[in-house]
């Protein structure tokens, strides 16, 4: 494989610490990346995605589709040229652990109307 179709990529997670850089080709797709970050995702950390659909990756203040390869999400990537392209990684946990949490977080509140009809 030619040197130019080979992306060194790292992933900047929420804390600032970094996994990688790993090296892809630019037909490696987003799915694929998402894949080896939750694999590879540090032993110790408070947030950890349980699922490839719970992680997005964004760069350049895109958020990255499944489907892209690397290869074409390249030219948002910025002008580099030959360094290391930075990803940052956002977990949003599953819909059903965030309604569950959502309740529990609500049920204390109490709601006071102090309306007054003149």
């Amino acid at each position: 494989m030619p040197e130019e179709d080979l992306v060194d990529i790292k992933f900047r997670l929420y804390d600032g610490s970094d996994i990688g850089p790993f090296r892809y080709s630019a037909t490696s797709t987003v799915d694929m990346l998402k894949q080896r970050i939750v694999s590879d995702w540090p032993k110790g950390k408070t947030i950890i995605p349980k699922a490839v659909n719970e992680v997005k990756l964004i760069s350049s203040g895109k958020i990255l589709e499944n489907s892209k390869t690397v290869g074409q999400c390249k030219v948002p990537f910025g002008e580099v040229g030959g360094g290391v392209i930075i990803m940052h990684v956002v977990v949003q946990p599953s819909l059903s652990k965030t309604k569950t949490e959502k309740k529990i977080d609500d049920s204390p509140r109490k709601i006071v109307c102090s309306c007054s009809i003149l």
